[in-house]
């Protein structure tokens, strides 16, 4: 079999070779127009997104009816109420509806270096990863977020909290930090589809299964399991930590308390680690071959 043929990128515009500033802003550029060419072509099929949008959020909702159900024969679960676990349950699918929204699309690494259709995204004159990540970009993916920020808000009215001026901020901050890790996740494990084209499944039970554990509370799981997703992948600084601080919740872990506002450091640090996994990933590329 011949050798795999070597992908020749085409120069990079101007802009590529600037500062981490205007590289940010490009990428973000070549992402928002990709994303609204796809929602260009979907919305020319209105009655079909309608439909596919409010099948999304029943469906989605079926999820948070499994715990209403359980506290049907309990008044608490791991000593957290109904209301908790609503806010437990929006946090994370909303941070998990936004993530997958934004950047879902990177899952199909595989499926493109599979067929050669990547190299087609390296040679136009725009981040790879914006393009894979706008991929079939579909505004029916609100339908999680949308459900989400619902419960999220009816467990904000249900519950007692005494709202002091760090839990204000910490409300929006862990929404924003939350996605952030989420996408990191993301793009994280679909690296890894560069050296294993099954890699797709591990990226799933850390998006989609994280994002299940993290709508209950800490306490029904075992401390090492807890401990993992906090010196290990960060997912309790999605919602887990800074909920403890919000809810005034004791930490089983016992762990100080400056680790309930360090979601923005966890996100940061998951999203430098992403990034290095996806540059790492396509310098070991070497195209579709012959």
């Amino acid at each position: 079999m011949a050798d795999r043929a070597v992908v020749t990128r085409a120069p990079l515009p101007a802009v590529t070779r600037e500062s981490p500033a205007a590289r940010a802003a490009w990428a973000v550029r070549s992402w928002w127009l990709a994303a609204a060419m796809w929602t260009r072509a979907i919305m020319s099929y209105r009655a079909s997104f309608v439909m596919m949008l409010c099948a999304n959020v029943v469906v989605t909702f079926l999820d948070f009816v499994v715990v209403i159900l359980m506290f049907r024969h309990t008044d608490t679960l791991g000593g957290w109420t109904l209301p908790e676990l609503g806010f437990l349950y929006g946090t994370s699918a909303l941070a998990l509806g936004l993530a997958n929204l934004f950047v879902g699309s990177v899952d199909a690494l595989g499926e493109r270096i599979r067929t050669g259709t990547l190299d087609i995204m390296l040679v136009r004159p725009a981040p790879a990863l914006a393009q894979l990540c706008a991929e079939r970009f579909s505004l029916r993916r609100l339908g999680r977020p949308a459900q989400a920020a619902a419960v999220l808000l009816w467990s904000l009215t249900a519950l007692d909290v005494h709202w002091t001026w760090d839990r204000v901020l910490l409300l929006p901050v862990l929404v924003v930090c939350g996605t952030l890790i989420f996408a990191a996740v993301f793009i994280g494990f679909a690296s890894l589809q560069f050296w294993w084209g099954e890699a797709k499944e591990i990226q799933n039970s850390f998006t989609y299964g994280g994002a299940t554990v993290l709508q209950y509370p800490p306490t029904v799981f075992a401390k090492e399991l807890v401990a993992g997703t906090v010196f290990g992948i960060p997912l309790a600084f999605v919602n887990w930590l800074p909920a403890l601080r919000i809810l005034d919740r004791p930490d089983p872990l016992g762990l100080p308390t400056a680790f309930q506002y360090a979601s923005p450091l966890a996100a940061a640090s998951a999203l430098a680690v992403a990034g290095l996994a996806w540059r790492a990933g396509l310098r070991a590329y070497r195209g579709a071959g012959g």
